[in-house]
Formats: structure tokens, sequence, C-alpha cells
């Protein structure tokens, strides 16, 4: 669902609401039908991927997904920084998992805006370098506390800025051992309102199906709450 370029997207959801598995997701389609390279930033290596997909099981496809670990925020800087010195094709998506903490380390509001707007300059070299009418993808994913809870109120204000178009993931009632949650995408004004629903089974396989419309819902007509939340 997040694969294809368009805005910068902000992901946002509560611990093991499924953000690093949609990232993975989102690369691997990126990675396959011709698409690709992708490069996902995170701080340490991913503990679990979906499994059981053809895309994931794919060497072709995960051979196109080049993983860097920076460790703090000083050497994510350095390695956006160094963007327009690397060798070889240009990145067709960028990710970037667990922004928070990186955002941690200093949450001054100018280190904020600062990190923001360097994102969004490097996918903007990268997609200078794709070539026109491709461009490069760019998603940050951000841990929100807890349900009901954005975090910082100022650093997600800031954030909101430079990412207008973002994706609220919401914990529903779980099914036959599933955790379920509830995809709502807020476009920033660049299209309608989208919500899928996303199933995890037992064994890490991962589902996305559109969220089933009702009738009197008024959340399918109403974006998020004056607190951020759909």
């Amino acid at each position: 669902m997040a694969a294809e370029v368009g805005p910068p997207l902000l992901l946002l959801g509560g611990p093991g609401s499924g953000k690093t598995a949609l990232l993975f997701a989102a690369a691997l389609e990126a990675a396959g039908e011709g698409r690709g390279p992708v490069l996902f930033l995170t701080r340490r290596p991913l503990q679990s991927l979906p499994r059981r997909t053809p895309a994931a099981l794919d060497p072709l496809r995960l051979q196109k997904i080049r993983f860097q670990y920076p460790p703090s925020t000083h050497d994510l800087l350095q390695l956006l920084c160094s963007a327009h010195e690397a060798r070889g094709p240009a990145p067709f998506l960028l990710l970037l998992d667990g922004l928070e903490e990186y955002l941690a380390e200093d949450p001054e509001p100018q280190e904020t805006a600062y990190l923001a707007a360097l994102l969004l300059d490097t996918a903007a070299h990268f997609s200078h370098q794709v070539g026109p009418g491709r461009g490069c993808g760019l998603i940050v994913a951000l841990q929100t506390q807890e349900e009901g809870d954005s975090g910082d109120p100022l650093q997600l204000s800031l954030l909101q800025r430079y990412f207008p178009a973002q994706c609220w993931l919401q914990p529903v009632a779980p099914g036959s051992g599933q955790r379920c949650f509830r995809a709502c995408l807020e476009p920033g004004g660049l299209g309608p309102r989208a919500e899928w629903s996303v199933a995890f089974q037992p064994d890490g396989e991962m589902t996305i199906t559109p969220w089933p419309a009702q009738a009197g819902d008024p959340s399918s007509n109403q974006g998020p709450s004056s607190g951020g939340q759909p």
C-alpha cells in the first residue's frame, strides 16, 4: 500500500503495531517488478520479518534491499549528508524505521526540523538521480507511546509540516490469535482518505485488506482529530 512513489509519508503507531513489518513489505514491493534498489535505515537488524509470502522468499528482491544501521543521530546525519557521494544506482525508495529513537537523543525542535528537512532533501536528491517520471519515495516510521498518545505534541507538529501525508495504525479487537490493526491513510489533501485492515497471524504472516465501509461510521469521512489520531 505504501510502495508507490508519492508524497513523503509518516507512519505512526504504538509499540508492536506492525510499522516495521509494513516498511519491509513496502521494500519488497518496491524491489519487485523491475524496481529498486531500496535503502532501509534502522538502528539495529530486524528481528522478525513477514513470512510465507512469495515476495519475502524471493532472493532477487531481498538482494535489492540495502540495509544500513546508523547507531546514533550523528551517524544518521552523516549518512544522509554523504548520500550524494554514494556510488551505484540511486534508491527507488528510502525507508527509516524508529525515528523516535534518533529524535530522543536531541529532542530540541530545531534538531527535529533539521533531520526531517535532511530526509526530504536526500529523497529529492535520489529522485533527481533516478530520473523524470520515477522518483524516490520516502516513508518514515515514528512510534507513539500509548494508544491515544502521540508523544511530544510539538515534535509531532513539526514533523507534520514536513510530512503532510500520514498513516496511523490503531489496534482493533483480535480474532483467532491474530494481531489486527486499522491503518488510516491521510494523504495530506492530495487524495481521499483510505483505510485498510492489517492482520498478523501467529506465525508472522501479514495480510492487508480494505477496511469495510459501514453506514453511519463517522470516521470514514472525517480526518484526524485534534490530537492527531483518526
